[in-house]
């Protein structure tokens, strides 16, 4: 063999010697090192179930179960699983959908978590459909069941305190540094959010074998790789759920807030919000119907009003401004107020209701009787308080006590988005006016007024501080966490210190005030919330309040505001309520609080709150501006959807001849002959709402005329 077919040889062993041992080094990293094949094969034969934990229930203060749990099931989809004869015409038909639809689902799915990941393709499926399916899973693979808890609320209460949940997205799994994977529920809003880590569990898994027709025939190697579900834990809270249940039915056709706590503990006993809505809605397979039907409500029906509500207090207001005077020095329980109906020493009239001499002789009558001049002459002696040096230094001083007392600052209650009010600045002021103002510009702040705006929650708040004689804890739904831990002390360390802010006023200057505020009750503006039996404390209010409507502001009805809380002697409770446009506080606020007091203390009613409750609960104190309201975010919503699709077909119900172009007060025929016979339109009653629209470019609605209440 000559030397060039030996090389030749050589290069020839060589390159076969190098591919065999290529071919065993991959046979040996497939055999041992890589498992890239054999979990192929098992994706192939098995299913990776995941089992969502029971979330933890929340209890009332005597352990009843304010919400709890049951079985649902969402419908899943793994894409990369659909067989190319998929059989999707029998699919659509079984769960009531079109094809369009359900490729949609399918890319959405894909986008969201890629092809070979299950995701939802069907949240909350109702009991007949899951039956259907269940019965033709064989037809469809690529789909299965997938067990769910979801939130049942047995007595229909809490729907804005307690929250909703619904599955995470995007921002919520990386918020979560991708703890959280697509499908997994988190509480998002209210107790659900706020104790989320507590209430959330921890979720399992089962790997099932699948059978050549893609069904579920059992447990891989017998559960061994298996991962049990861990059930949340569970909170009590203060809440009385006889208390929400009364506050709801009160709160039922008006828009307003109820929000009741222990002055002791600090712990909420009920918040309601009206419009008032079940929870339920929020949960099953028409949540997320019911959820963009809310939303588009102007009425708000989502909104909690009792931390996100803001309302000039009015003269609930004025036990504050005079612990605040007390406590500067600028009067004494024994001040008065020379006042004849009105107070004249800035120029101009800020009225008062009682105008006989002595109404205002010192500060428990003057709280009594709710003498206005008292209180802005108060409000006036406290901010130009000359020790202190000028008018500007005077009001941060005054918007100091204010935030003591928990105004214009969030409290810090155990739930999200929780508002702070408002308690003008001296950058406010003076912006507005140039830097030049005084004491007489704001001065009706010292009636609750002006640009003053509180929360329900930090009403009765106040309340409590008053009743305590100088002291609070932050108001909070959470008494204890089932299983408590170390790790948990942090988060309710915050709602046990006790807060002093006013605690060094003495007891002559409380007595003053608080005996005030029963005379309110047994000789002023509340006598609707004498109980007999028990000396309650109280303040009624009548704010005024305004909003801009078409364009222009719009004096509204006052709102019915009033505070509470008794016994005088050992304060257990303390009631702040806010109705909007319904009028005196003492006509609706205060009868809803005498209500909720004589519950709570007597655990029943009076033949009187009976009635009352009867009555207030039947009657539709809804503010008739929304429907003018509702009507404009309608219309405005049918136009932009008429340009975006070039299709007007919900636009037209809009149009001139769809509605009624003017809705007619009753009148007597003599007033209608005296009309036509000038050729005038009838005059408009003060209470309709009138409007018609105008047919232009895409027959966009506006507003010719509009009157409320």
């Amino acid at each position: 063999m000559s030397v060039f077919n030996k090389s030749r040889s050589y290069i020839i062993r060589i390159i076969f010697l190098a591919v065999f041992i290529i071919i065993i080094a991959q046979l040996a990293n497939l055999q041992l090192v890589s498992n890239k094949y054999l979990e192929l094969a098992k994706n192939n034969a098995i299913f990776q179930k995941i089992v969502y934990p029971e979330r933890g229930i929340i209890y009332d203060r005597k352990g009843r179960p304010i919400l709890n749990n049951t079985i649902m099931f969402d419908l899943m989809v793994t894409p990369a699983e659909i067989k190319k004869n998929f059989d999707t015409t029998s699919f659509c038909s079984l769960l009531g959908i079109d094809t369009a639809e359900f490729r949609s689902r399918i890319v959405n799915a894909i986008v969201k978590n890629s092809r070979v990941r299950p995701s939802i393709f069907h949240s909350l499926l109702t009991p007949e459909m899951q039956a259907r399916f269940e019965e033709n899973s064989w037809r469809f693979p690529g789909f299965v069941l997938q067990q769910r808890p979801i939130r049942t609320y047995p007595y229909n209460v809490g729907a804005h305190f307690l929250g909703y949940i619904s599955e995470v997205d995007a921002k919520d799994i990386e918020h979560s540094g991708n703890f959280y994977k697509m499908g997994d529920y988190v509480g998002k809003n209210g107790l659900e959010y706020s104790y989320e880590k507590i209430l959330m569990g921890q979720r399992g898994v089962q790997y099932m074998i699948k059978d050549n027709k893609n069904r579920l025939v059992g447990h891989y190697e017998n559960g061994e790789f298996d991962t049990t579900a861990v059930a949340g834990r569970g909170l009590k809270t203060y809440l009385d759920v006889d208390l929400q249940v009364l506050a709801e039915k009160l709160l039922a056709n008006k828009v307003g807030s109820v929000v009741a706590i222990d002055p002791k503990t600090g712990g909420i006993l009920a918040m309601a919000s009206g419009p008032v809505f079940n929870p339920n809605d929020l949960t099953g397979p028409s949540k997320n119907a019911n959820y963009a039907s809310m939303v588009l409500n102007v009425t708000a029906p989502l909104l909690n009003r009792g931390i996100k509500g803001m309302y000039p207090p009015g003269s609930t207001f004025k036990p504050l401004g005079g612990l605040v005077g007390l406590d500067e020095g600028v009067i004494t329980p024994a001040s008065g107020y020379p006042c004849r109906g009105g107070y004249y020493a800035c120029g101009r009239r800020v009225g008062c209701l009682e105008s006989w001499a002595g109404h205002a002789a010192n500060l428990r009558l003057a709280i009594a009787h709710s003498c206005n001049s008292f209180f802005v002459n108060t409000y006036r002696l406290t901010v130009d308080n000359p020790s202190i040096g000028n008018v500007k230094k005077g009001f941060e001083k005054w918007q100091e006590y204010m935030n003591k007392l928990g105004l214009g600052v969030r409290l810090g209650v155990d739930l999200p988005s929780e508002d702070k009010g408002n308690i003008p600045t001296v950058a406010a002021y003076d912006k507005e006016y140039r830097g030049s103002w005084s004491s007489c510009t704001n001065l009706t702040l010292g009636i609750g007024q002006d640009k003053m705006l509180v929360t329900p929650l930090q009403l009765a708040n106040a309340a409590c501080i008053i009743a305590n004689r100088g002291y609070y804890y932050t108001p909070h739904f959470v008494d204890s966490i089932e299983g408590e831990r170390a790790s948990d002390a942090p988060i309710l360390a915050k709602y046990r210190k006790k807060h002093e802010p006013l605690t060094h006023i003495s007891d002559e200057a409380y007595d003053a005030v608080i005996n005030g505020m029963q005379d309110v009750v047994t000789e002023g503006t509340a006598r609707v919330a004498m109980i007999p039996g028990i000396n309650v404390c109280a303040k009624t209010g009548t704010a005024e309040n305004a909003r801009v409507i078409d364009g222009r502001k719009v004096k509204l009805k006052d709102n019915s505001m009033f505070v509470c809380f008794a016994p005088k002697e050992n304060p257990k409770i303390a009631v702040a309520v806010a109705v909007e446009n319904a009028g005196f506080g003492a006509t609706w606020a205060g009868p809803i609080a005498r209500i909720l007091l004589e519950k709570y203390l007597l655990d029943s009613l009076t033949n009187t709150s009976k009635a009352d409750l009867e009555r207030i609960s039947k009657t539709n104190l809804m503010p008739s501006y929304y429907t003018r309201l509702q009507y404009i975010a309608d219309s405005t919503r049918a136009e932009y959807w008429a340009k975006l699709r070039n299709d007007s077909t919900n636009l037209r119900k809009y149009l001139r001849k769809g509605i009624p172009r003017v809705v007619e007060p009753k009148k007597d025929s003599a007033t209608n002959n005296n009309n036509k016979s000038q050729g005038k339109k009838p005059k408009q009653a003060s209470n309709l709402i009138v409007f018609i629209t105008e047919d232009k470019k895409y027959h966009r609605p506006a507003t010719i005329t509009g009157a409320f209440i």
